[in-house]
């Protein structure tokens, strides 16, 4: 079945796109470590994302391993393998083929599903186990990242993660490239130098933060839809100049406000870096740019201290007139985002309106 450098396998063909082959096969679990490896999902230091795996679950793997070496184990589920060169699949007749896979530089191909199987079987005291292999081979690597989005999202896979790799990728569904944007601008929000938010955001690549990127995805989705950044949806370039300056300038302007309900904070101890918080004063930084044109620190400044004394991000009460809620009882619900985004945007006109007026 083998040489020294070249893994010969029989293949199933299925018919099915014409510029992505498609395949099946059967290896044993010694052989699948040398044609077949993981991609972790990281940064390097310039914060350029790199792989695509979610982290490992040990004890998942020692459940497998553990069952995997009983005499009676089966593994009816295949390990899907991606190739973008080094695989070749040569017709032998009708929905048949002979794949080669040249190991001579080391495995070729990137698990896209059955990490934890991958790992289990790698760590097998019996090497004939028997797996089956569903593999394709694409043209690029732009394509395989795609085929990897599109494959596991409707498998229980971080969504974060996947958000993640959107920006890597091109030619998604539309509900993809809509994130894929607030996705690419968090991004340079999280790693350029000068931002606000630099290091601040709780990613897959970066799971030391504190604001889960999700969260400041939808204030950056919202703006694309109905407020400031809608002026960039169409033009990425400027979104990532243009549209990631606007936001950090406000979010210096929120730190520097609410310093103490934000340095030092996480979303237990103060609702301002929690979801609902990040959510809501989104909805303020549109209503500011709408009422008084504001677009830097400076601006949003001199916005956001009408806001002073009417918060409770870290102590006592929010007052919604026929409701009082206590300042941590807020959650990231929809009802709850709503009923503070209404409050701040209320307050916000309110003390405005005096300060014009007097």
């Amino acid at each position: 079945m083998s040489s020294s450098t070249i893994l010969h396998y029989d293949a199933l063909v299925p018919r099915q796109s014409r510029d992505v082959a498609v395949f099946s096969f059967v290896a044993r679990a010694a052989d699948i470590t040398r044609f077949a490896r993981i991609e972790r999902a990281g940064r390097d230091s310039a914060g350029t994302l790199q792989g695509f795996q979610r982290p490992q679950i040990a004890s998942h793997i020692r459940e497998i391993r553990d069952y995997l070496e009983k005499p009676s184990a089966i593994l009816p589920n295949p390990i899907v393998v991606a190739f973008t060169d080094a695989a070749s699949l040569t017709p032998t007749g009708q929905a048949a083929g002979r794949l080669a896979i040249d190991v001579s530089n080391g495995p070729p191909g990137w698990i896209v599903d059955g990490q934890q199987r991958f790992t289990a079987l790698s760590g097998l005291a019996s090497s004939d186990f028997e797996v089956l292999v569903s593999g394709f081979i694409c043209p690029s690597l732009d394509e395989l990242q795609k085929q990897f989005i599109l494959i596991n999202n409707t498998r229980p896979l971080p969504k974060a993660l996947i958000y993640e790799l959107l920006p890597q990728v091109s030619d998604l569904p539309i509900r993809m490239s809509n994130r894929s944007q607030a996705a690419l601008l968090t991004e340079a929000l999280n790693y350029r130098e000068g931002s606000a938010l630099r290091g601040l955001i709780k990613q897959q690549t970066n799971p030391k933060g504190i604001i889960r990127d999700t969260v400041l995805q939808r204030v950056i989705m919202n703006s694309i839809s109905d407020g400031a950044l809608r002026l960039y949806a169409d033009d990425n370039k400027l979104l990532l100049e243009n549209g990631a300056h606007f936001i950090s300038e406000y979010f210096h302007a929120v730190q520097y406000v609410f310093a103490d309900d934000w340095h030092g904070k996480t979303p237990k101890s103060s609702r301002l870096v929690h979801g609902a918080g990040v959510v809501a004063m989104g909805y303020v930084m549109e209503a500011l740019h709408v009422m008084t044109g504001a677009e830097d620190r400076q601006a949003f400044t001199a916005g956001l201290r009408h806001l002073v004394g009417q918060t409770a991000w870290t102590a006592g009460e929010w007052d919604f007139g026929a409701e009082r809620r206590q300042w941590n009882g807020l959650q990231n619900v929809p009802a709850d985002i709503r009923q503070l985004s209404l409050h701040l945007v209320q307050v916000l006109k309110r003390e405005l309106n005096h300060a014009r007026a007097a």
